[in-house]
């Protein structure tokens, strides 16, 4: 019997990325590596650098989901105010932390830079929130309660989810296959609303394509169940024979 994995939801946060001046990345990595470890990304939220709209979206999402990952406004200038945000989120105080400068101040000192007070501002962590380790620059992220707070730059970010993954406990990885039946959607429909209505705990995917004059769908089957999709996928198989 399987069992309803983890749910989540990512809360992206620059005001570049819904100017269209930076293309984001991050979703479609968090979204692959989340899938793999059986936790389930339910919504992906854009907002601008804007604290009430942060603060906000924090509070809401933390509440209707288990685990909240957000990308972007932890580096040093002054429109960097995640962590701000997330403290006020969480009715908690903000300030520099030991452990954090400490951090920092051995990676600028190897490199031969100074601490100044922007790249301090990276220290600054809400109380009560562990850090989450940064490979590639140092600078950590941060986890209060259930909400991750990750650099917006892909390979930080990517850096801090894997990482961060082992240490959350995830459900069941969800299996997918795929069959490319060669129909309209018209004919494959009846069939597969069969499938669907026999199989509650898969979801199936139909994307139609048009190539070379021939009408076509691709079907995708997921689910938790690895042998109810090969069993739905060989039904599809023997109605749409090729």
């Amino acid at each position: 019997m399987t069992h309803p994995n983890p749910t989540a939801a990512m809360l992206v946060i620059g005001d570049e990325i819904l100017s269209g001046r930076t293309r984001d990345a991050n979703m479609h990595y968090l979204a692959g590596r989340l899938t793999e470890a059986g936790i389930d990304l339910r919504e992906v939220r854009i907002v601008s650098d804007d604290r009430p709209a942060i603060v906000e979206a924090v509070s809401g999402l933390r509440r209707a989901y288990a685990h909240v990952f957000t990308s972007g406004g932890i580096g040093p200038t002054h429109d960097d105010i995640t962590a701000d945000c997330i403290a006020a989120a969480f009715g908690v105080a903000i300030g520099v932390r030991d452990d954090a400068r400490a951090i920092l101040q051995a990676h600028y000192d190897k490199a031969g830079t100074e601490m100044n007070a922007a790249r301090l501002r990276m220290a600054r962590i809400p109380d009560g929130a562990t850090l989450i380790d940064n490979p590639v620059s140092a600078a950590p992220g941060f986890t209060i309660g259930n909400v991750h707070v990750m650099a917006g730059v892909p390979t930080i970010f990517q850096a801090m989810v894997e990482g961060l993954l082992p240490t959350l406990t995830g459900g069941t990885p969800l299996t997918s296959d795929a069959i490319r039946i060669l129909r309209g959607e018209g004919d494959i429909a009846g069939p597969l609303g069969d499938l669907v209505a026999r199989y509650p705990g898969l979801s199936f995917g139909s994307y139609p394509f048009q190539k070379d004059g021939v009408f076509g769908a691709q079907v995708v089957v997921r689910g938790q169940d690895a042998d109810a999709v090969a069993a739905a996928l060989g039904e599809l198989r023997a109605a749409f024979p090729e």
